[in-house]
């Protein structure tokens, strides 16, 4: 059991992340609402699917009658980063529980994973409680945040177009903050190009999908060709 000290210590841990939320969240939920969402099904909804540029997929390609399939397809290419996480974390979960580990692993974001893994990495006492109770305030932060940006929503009418693109900022954060490797640039530039190609085909919503997987092959292949000096 952790101590009133222990959740204190690891709120105030997680403090920035969760003011962060607020200011993305509440534009996410306003977005949620413009699809039906009422406040209750927004908190819900950020508590079971707790990713925030999952979410703002979902709100930005329904918006755009993308088919059901596309985005499937779309939000799981995106989600599945969270592989990486667990490969990274796995080693410290050896002699956890299994329901404690489940517990933890659903509630990992990026940001919560930066904070733990840097923590089970200093290997000062953290864990795998510690970590959930920063995923769960972090969790929190985001899903009343939605709350509220619905409850806004839902009663002052909001250009779709303007919170539309939302997502497309949260991907453009994602795409400055990397570390510009020519590996990198050249994924960029491979899939920029194919969601273009893709969208003069008139391929609508799968564009999107498309591109990202034309992407990711044209980095593995041209890693593999050029060697790893290039990379």
């Amino acid at each position: 059991m952790l101590s009133r000290d222990d959740i204190a210590s690891c709120v105030a841990l997680a403090l920035p992340v969760m003011v962060a939320y607020v200011s993305i969240g509440i534009p996410c939920g306003v977005m949620e609402a413009q699809i039906g969402f009422s406040p209750l099904m927004a908190f819900l909804f950020s508590a079971t699917y707790y990713s925030g540029a999952g979410q703002f997929m979902v709100s930005n390609l329904w918006l755009a009658g993308t088919p059901l399939v596309t985005m499937i397809l779309s939000i799981s290419l995106v989600t599945a980063r969270q592989l990486l996480y667990s490969t990274a974390l796995s080693p410290y979960m050896e002699c956890v529980p299994t329901p404690k580990v489940l517990r933890f692993g659903a509630l990992v974001t990026d940001e919560t994973f930066g904070i733990n893994f840097s923590r089970f990495a200093a290997r000062d006492g953290w864990n795998v409680d510690k970590a959930t109770v920063v995923n769960v305030a972090c969790m929190l932060s985001w899903a009343t945040a939605n709350l509220i940006g619905a409850a806004v929503g839902s009663v002052i009418s909001l250009p779709v177009d303007i919170m539309s693109f939302g997502m497309t900022s949260v991907f453009i954060c994602l795409l400055a903050g990397q570390s510009w490797t020519p590996s990198a640039v050249r994924v960029a530039l491979v899939t920029a190009a194919s969601v273009l190609a893709c969208k003069l085909m008139v391929l609508g919503g799968s564009s999107i999908f498309l591109g990202a997987v034309a992407g990711v092959l044209a980095g593995v292949a041209l890693d593999a060709l050029l060697g790893e000096e290039q990379r």
